[in-house]
């Protein structure tokens, strides 16, 4: 894959998904800005896993939930490069529990963490890259952003209002020659989804037609793929990697 920009700010990239992420687009020849809320040592590990493989890395550690400090991240990252080509919105947290428990302070959490810092992060990469007129930007939702699912209400509101968002956002974006797109995962392999019980990930794995749970990389590629220039010519879409769970 061919990329015309030189770095890549990823949030929640030190570890899972993120983490995936980062190493697929270091080994492309991207700069990765590894962001980590409270992981500084797994960033660290990873940042030194990355240059020892001969890749490009740094470590910013803020909290995308705090507007002014994912400005200020950008800022950096700008001033250290010179601009900042791409941008993946990769962080998010859950707070699950059925509909008739939840308060208004644990749905209003997981918009903020999930879907305002997204909104943030797109409106100041939209700002910095229209200087340049280039730039391309992932943001990663999930397939219960699409289905809904019980005990979710907050995560699914997040990431379904994360994927029309894009929409917007590419609207804006196209005139200034500024992609976005999303990503919706399904049941990806990671930390979180290795603690569940044998018999729960059966009952999963039976709902999907290809049979298995996917491969962070198999997600980090079609990242990969979007913001490079062999997906020039697409912006707004939303990109299932669920292995046909959602069709």
């Amino acid at each position: 894959m061919h990329f015309s920009g030189k770095n890549v700010l990823i949030t929640g990239a030190s570890r899972g998904i993120g983490a995936e992420i980062a190493r697929v687009l270091a080994g492309y020849g991207l700069k990765v800005w590894i962001n980590y809320r409270s992981s500084a040592e797994q960033a660290d590990a990873l940042k030194a896993e990355i240059e020892a493989a001969g890749g490009q890395a740094a470590v910013i550690g803020f909290d995308v939930a705090d507007e002014q400090a994912f400005i200020d991240a950008i800022k950096t990252i700008v001033e250290s490069d010179g601009e900042l080509s791409y941008l993946v919105n990769n962080a998010g947290i859950t707070k699950d529990k059925l509909a008739m428990r939840m308060s208004v302070a644990d749905f209003e959490e997981v918009i903020r963490a999930n879907l305002v810092s997204a909104f943030v992060g797109c409106r100041e990469a939209l700002k910095v890259m229209s200087k340049k007129r280039f730039g391309s930007v992932v943001n990663i939702a999930s397939i219960v952003g699409e289905t809904g699912n019980a005990g979710q209400v907050n995560y699914s509101a997040s990431k379904g209002g994360m994927i029309a968002m894009t929409k917007s956002f590419a609207q804006e974006g196209a005139p200034r020659g500024i992609r976005f797109n999303t990503v919706t995962p399904g049941f990806i392999a990671t930390d979180m989804t290795s603690g569940l019980k044998d018999q729960i990930k059966e009952a999963y794995i039976a709902k999907i037609p290809l049979g298995r749970f996917g491969e962070p990389k198999e997600v980090a590629e079609t990242v990969a793929f979007l913001l490079s220039d062999g997906a020039g010519y697409i912006t707004g879409e939303t990109i299932k990697v669920n292995g046909g769970m959602y069709m």
